[in-house]
C-alpha cells in the first residue's frame, strides 16, 4: 500500500490500543499488535490478528490458547522489545519477566493486565490471521492510560507490518 493511497491515509491516523500477544506451542513467542478488539460481551471473546510474516503467527497456529496483554504508556520498554525484536533472532522472554499461564500460555506479569483463553477459530484475513479467543481468565494488575499506535508509531518493527 502506497503512503498516498486514501485508505492508508485514513487508517494511519487511527489510534488503536496496542497489545502484546504471546503464544506457546513447543516454544514461546510474542509480538506487539494493534489489530485487536473485544469481539463479544456474552460469552466474553476477544479477537487478535497476527501478521503472517511474524514469528508469533507460526507459533500461534500450533497453540491451543493465547494470552493478550494490555499495555499502558509505562510499558513502552516492553512494547519496544516485543515490537522491534523478532523471535526469529532472539529469545524475547530471556529479556523480560514472564510466568507460565493458564492453558499452557505464557504471561507477562508486569503489564496492565492480561486475558487468556483457548483459540475458538482462526480465519485467513489476507496478510494477517484472525484468532478468535474465548476469554476464560482475566487478570488486572494496575490502571493506566492505554499505550496506543500513535505512541509507538516511531518503532522500527522486527518484521514488516504486512
Amino acid at each position: 500500500m502506497e503512503p498516498d493511497d486514501p485508505f492508508h491515509q485514513l487508517v494511519s491516523e487511527l489510534d488503536y490500543p496496542m497489545f502484546i500477544v504471546t503464544a506457546t506451542a513447543g516454544e514461546r513467542s510474542g509480538c506487539l499488535v494493534g489489530f485487536a478488539s473485544q469481539a463479544s460481551i456474552e460469552p466474553p471473546r476477544f479477537v487478535v490478528l497476527l501478521s503472517k510474516l511474524n514469528h508469533t503467527c507460526g507459533v500461534a497456529a500450533r497453540a491451543d490458547a493465547l494470552a493478550v496483554h494490555f499495555l499502558t504508556r509505562d510499558d513502552r520498554e516492553l512494547a519496544n522489545l516485543f515490537g522491534e525484536e523478532t523471535g526469529d533472532r532472539i529469545d524475547k522472554f530471556a529479556r523480560c519477566r514472564w510466568e507460565p499461564g493458564p492453558f499452557g500460555t505464557t504471561v507477562l506479569p508486569d503489564t496492565k493486565g492480561w486475558i487468556a483463553g483457548r483459540v475458538r477459530e482462526r480465519v485467513d484475513a489476507g496478510d494477517h490471521v484472525v484468532h478468535l479467543i474465548d476469554t476464560e481468565v482475566t487478570h488486572l494488575n494496575r490502571s493506566g492510560r492505554p499505550l496506543s499506535f500513535q505512541d509507538v508509531r516511531d518503532m522500527k518493527p522486527g518484521h514488516p507490518a504486512s
